[in-house]
């Protein structure tokens, strides 16, 4: 599957981002053509994991993949744990801080070849990454491929009842960075809607942050039992390649 590059790209070569993920705070925005503003929450994804994070990781099963990782707050406290855990960014910014704090990290889409696919227990889309690729279906599609069987993902929704796609730009409220790439933003009733093949498996909000579990559908209750080991054989790939997988299982 290739990947949307639009977006890739654009977080990829966002020097606004990388700016704040390097000073550890914003201002920091999606910015829409119309001026509406998103803002991103920089402090809180630089600090170390807070208790609603620590609540999202204690529910997290086997080996853990946390796409669009960001600075790798979670990847390190799962690490800290001892928890086999990858996180993937296109932001080379991202993979760097995720990597001092002890984390392992490729810096790579989420729509590229990846390490261990089809045998992750858990995969990860917190912070808003349900957006990625403007197409909630396409990344639900390739959570489900890169998760084993009755495998378990975790999605941060918005807090609004929403379904939208739209085209953004990163800006610090100064500087847009790039062109324009698809976002979407979902509540969890329509990533729900969203999420036909999948099983349910929970739905909560805490501080603030509302989350859906789903399951990715089970082949055959006599399948051979997932391994458990540590999957990550190198910390990180400078390039977005997928022809040289870092890491498998």
């Amino acid at each position: 599957m290739s990947a949307p590059p639009a977006t890739a790209l654009a977080w990829a070569s966002a020097d606004p981002y990388a700016a704040a993920l390097r000073a550890g705070r914003g201002p920091l925005f999606l910015r829409r053509s119309d001026g509406w503003l998103l803002p991103l929450e920089v402090e809180r994804w630089c600090a170390r994991a807070d208790r609603v994070d620590r609540d999202v990781l204690d529910r997290c099963e086997g080996t853990v993949l946390d796409v669009g990782c960001g600075p790798g707050r979670l990847v390190a406290e799962l690490a800290a744990r001892g928890r086999a855990v990858l996180g993937i960014d296109v932001s080379e910014a991202a993979v760097d801080h995720t990597v001092r704090l002890g984390g392992q990290a490729l810096r790579r889409s989420v729509f590229e070849p990846l390490p261990g696919e089809g045998r992750w227990d858990t995969v990860l889309l917190m912070d808003g990454n349900v957006g990625i690729g403007g197409d909630p279906r396409a990344l639900l599609g390739r959570a489900a491929e890169l998760l084993r069987p009755g495998g378990l993902l975790i999605a941060e929704t918005a807090p609004a009842d929403i379904d939208e796609r739209v085209h953004v730009r990163i800006t610090d409220a100064h500087t847009a960075a790039g062109a324009a790439f698809p976002w979407a933003r979902l509540g969890s009733r329509a990533l729900l809607r969203h999420a036909r093949g999948w099983e349910r498996a929970g739905q909560w909000t805490a501080g603030g942050r509302p989350f859906v579990a789903l399951r990715s559908r089970s082949t055959s209750s006599s399948a051979e039992p997932p391994k458990r080991t540590a999957l990550i054989s190198s910390q990180r790939a400078r390039k977005p390649s997928g022809e040289s997988p870092v890491a498998d299982r």
